[in-house]
């Protein structure tokens, strides 16, 4: 599995829109259906700070497990995860 990539709330939400437009409904229905044809799940992630018992950030992870997939997926898609909330 590779390096996951972390969305915010805000732009996962964005980034759903459009990969809706791109890919038909069967894609998201089911993870099996998500993983072969996009390569990736996506899951909620929230960072636990011990020393101050409190949550840091929540945030969703995508969770790649093809190198190509992710590749493409950034560069088509760059402007929804790696530029920050816009």
């Amino acid at each position: 599995m590779t390096k996951p990539i972390e969305v915010s709330h805000q732009n996962f939400e964005r980034f759903i829109t459009k990969l809706k437009e791109d890919h038909p409904p069967s894609v998201f229905l089911l993870r099996r259906r998500m993983k072969e044809k996009l390569g990736f799940t996506w899951r909620d992630h929230t960072d636990w700070n011990q020393h101050e018992s409190r949550y840091n950030k929540k945030c969703i992870m995508l969770d790649f497990y093809s190198e190509k997939k992710r590749t493409f997926l950034i560069m088509k898609y760059s402007e929804y995860f790696l530029g920050g909330d816009t």
